[in-house]
């Protein structure tokens, strides 16, 4: 099979370059994927071996991808890694780990684990959560480890009694949390990875062998650590290619360095640079708005996006009043464009921080539009689910105190928290873990008749299935843990609708396991790869994309997605770009890209958005247009104006937002593009009462008439009074005189 065909001559180029460094600067859907995927097709016709091949990407969705395509495009499957860095490095720890004097049933913690080992490690220290808080050491720790700093090199790099020293002491003794419990946190993947290289020429060598050629997707998102783990990889053959756009580094708040990207060809050389241009994403109206803001950041590769597509229409820029209006613009152009062979899953809507969604949402529901907002309470986040999980991390790792104290007690089983304070103690004074202490008979019989059946019971059911978990499938673990715990029948007594909602979401828990058994092979299965596969989840992973509704997440959380309509609301300066980032030239720069990968998620029409005054966080403040707004290209825009009459009224009814209007109904009175025939009735006094009458009550009011119905026999009306809210009166009773 010809493997260039499809390919224009700038992908070509890349997919025919196999020996040597590669820098491919793909800009936003320019086919880099496609790209990669022939590239690695080519180079296995070519006859290198696919087990000499690695691959490595951000997201376990853009590695499945990655994986499927390739399968369809040369016809076979083959057992080459694929994956993300974190799934990577896991594969290689698993085999490597005690090197480092850990074993290989470790457990990972999750960013919610990690808070709660903080604040164990604060409370153990005396230190106020309040003067140091979660966040501020968890990013601490974060930070270190995507440098590759130990806590001792943190510690001894703060000045003693400074707050920067107290907290690197949280750090040390955080460590010491993980290496008892025999757990890595999510940055120790790649962390311990690259230290197992660094001390190990043998194991490095014989990976070095094994990769002999490297491509590494999405290279601007890379921070230190990942950079040294590729760099470690490749030194030897030189085989390495990246891929990336410098214009869509938006995560050096959280580690990505964007000077990876722009330096790679000081770090290895005679590098072949390519750019991809031509974008096959965007209409060449939607590439040019794009190109007219990021062409003012001056940390980038000179490229300019272009398409052969049609230019399409002008972007459109409008200005509301404030929030509400915002929301409710942004609904009525939803309801208008929908009929138009849209889906409503063809709409998103980005905004810069969660926070701005409130308003948008509630405008939705007064238009019943669908949504769903991306980002939200994770479903591995929520209680029953990090129960189950936390049974199954002790099932494979009876070390994992953490898991222990979550769930030694869940069901109640009259273990409270003074018992399990002692437990610990002595766990400490013995040198021995947790779960051993619990296993001592001695210990048992010291305790109260109740407290030592409950803790007989909770060994007893981790031992069993610890000890069988080899012989057993993970759904086969699974049903049993949730019987034998009695975890599922407690929730059942409780019969109450949020006990029915936490069984809903441990019956959906087994969806996940029997998704990992139908996609994994048999002889591959096993409990750690279940738990792997759990843990190395990202928000991305989760996204469902046969629903059929309008998708709001932020802007961060859009890269690597594409729809056909996209609204950027909050187009202001203090809100995009943000207050803290404008007092740095990188801080505004990776404002600037972040706007950029806003514009260029929008294939066919784009909305952006600003208000005059916003209130955010419980303050109104009256705001001006982002500078974003202002580089636009003039030529570029479309700007429309509403009435203030229009405004008024949607103002007024963004204040009732709970109500059982029809989508006509809405439509007439928010003045949207189609004019609804009134109902009408007659009350006792031969007044007539219509959809759109102003009317006045004389308790509630001046208000305006939105539905005349009949209802149980009687005829009512839904009217919205100014500042008493939306009622349903019975026109027989309710003293109501119609107004001018």
């Amino acid at each position: 099979m010809d493997y260039l065909e499809g390919l224009n001559s700038k992908q070509k180029e890349a997919v025919e370059y196999i020996e040597g460094p590669m820098l491919i600067l793909a800009g936003a859907g320019s086919g880099k994927t496609k790209t990669m995927i022939h590239r690695m097709a080519h180079m296995i016709e070519k006859g290198i071996s696919p087990y000499h091949i690695l691959a490595v990407t951000f997201t376990n969705k853009a590695a499945k991808e990655m994986r499927d395509r390739l399968s369809d495009l040369i016809g076979q499957d083959y057992t080459m890694w694929i994956l993300t860095f974190h799934g990577a490095c896991m594969r290689i720890l698993r085999s490597h780990i005690h090197l480092l004097g850990y074993s290989s049933d470790f457990s990972i913690y999750d960013g919610a684990d990690q808070k709660t080992v903080i604040k164990e490690c604060l409370k153990a220290a005396n230190m106020d959560d309040k003067e140091y808080p979660v966040p501020y050491i968890q990013k601490i720790i974060g930070d270190c480890k995507d440098r590759g700093i130990s806590a001792a090199e943190n510690e001894l790099a703060c000045q003693v009694g400074s707050k920067s020293h107290k907290a690197a002491q949280i750090y040390k003794r955080y460590e010491n949390v993980l290496i008892k419990n025999n757990a890595l946190d999510f940055d120790d993947l790649i962390l311990k990875t690259v230290k197992i290289f660094e001390e190990n020429k043998d194991v490095l060598e014989y990976y070095q062998e094994k990769f002999k050629y490297i491509m590494v997707d999405e290279y601007q998102d890379t921070n230190y650590m990942q950079y040294k783990l590729i760099k470690l990889l490749g030194q030897k053959y030189s085989n390495v290619c990246v891929v990336g756009d410098d214009d869509q580094c938006i995560y050096e708040w959280r580690g990505a360095n964007i000077q990876n990207i722009l330096g790679f060809e000081k770090d290895f050389k005679n590098v072949k640079v390519i750019k991809l241009e031509q974008n096959y994403r965007s209409t060449s109206t939607i590439l040019s708005a794009a190109h007219s803001v990021i062409k003012n950041n001056c940390q980038r590769k000179e490229k300019k996006l272009w398409t052969d597509q049609e230019k399409g229409e002008k972007i459109t820029c409008h200005q509301c009043m404030n929030e509400k209006d915002e929301g409710l613009f942004i609904a009525k152009a939803i309801s208008r464009l929908k009929g138009l062979e849209l889906k409503y899953s063809d709409f998103a809507i980005l905004y810069r921080t969660h926070a701005q969604s409130r308003a948008i949402e509630d405008a939705l529901r007064l238009y019943e539009i669908p949504y769903a907002v991306f980002g939200g309470l994770k479903f591995y986040d929520r209680k029953e689910i990090k129960d189950v999980g936390a049974y199954l991390k002790l099932i494979q790792n009876p070390a994992d105190e953490l898991s222990i104290k979550r769930v030694i007690n869940e069901p109640k089983r009259g273990i409270g928290a003074k018992t399990l304070e002692k437990l610990q103690l002595l766990a400490e004074e013995r040198g021995e873990t947790l779960f051993s202490v619990l296993m001592d008979e001695d210990v048992q019989n010291s305790l109260s008749q109740k407290i030592k059946k409950g803790i007989g019971e909770f060994v007893n059911v981790i031992l069993k299935y610890h000890n069988e978990k080899d012989q057993m499938t993970v759904s086969e673990i699974y049903e049993g843990v949730l019987k034998d715990t009695g975890y599922l029948a407690d929730l059942k007594m409780q019969d109450t609708v949020e006990a029915q909602s936490r069984i809903d979401n441990i019956m959906e828990f087994k969806s996940t396991i029997y998704d990992y058994e139908e996609s994994t092979e048999e002889e591959e299965q096993s409990l750690f790869g279940f738990l792997e596969s759990v843990s190395l989840r990202t928000d991305i992973d989760s996204l469902d994309e046969d629903e059929d509704a309008i998708l709001m997440m932020t802007m961060h959380s859009a890269k690597g997605l594409e729809f056909p309509v996209v609204f950027m609301p909050g187009l202001e300066e203090g809100l995009f770009p943000g207050r803290r980032s404008v007092d740095s030239q990188e801080g505004l720069e990776e404002e600037r890209r972040l706007c950029y990968v806003g514009i260029t998620r929008a294939k066919e029409k784009l909305f952006m958005t600003n208000a005059s005054e916003r209130m955010l966080y419980g303050r109104t403040e009256y705001t001006r247009p982002s500078r974003f707004l202002k580089e636009l290209d003039p030529d570029l825009i479309q700007e429309l104006v509403h009435t203030p009459k229009t405004k008024a009224k949607d103002a007024q009814n963004m204040d009732h937002k709970h109500n059982s209007f029809t989508i006509s109904d809405q439509r007439k009175y928010l003045n949207v593009h189609q004019e609804v025939k009134s109902a009408t009735s007659e009350k006792s006094n031969g007044i007539k009462i219509n959809t759109g009458d102003k009317v006045r009550h004389k308790k509630f009011g001046d208000g305006m008439v939105i539905t005349v119905k009949e209802k149980n026999g009687t005829i009512t009306a839904t009217i919205a009074f100014d500042g008493q809210g939306i009622k349903e009166l019975a026109l027989e009773y309710a003293p109501l005189e119609k107004i001018n």
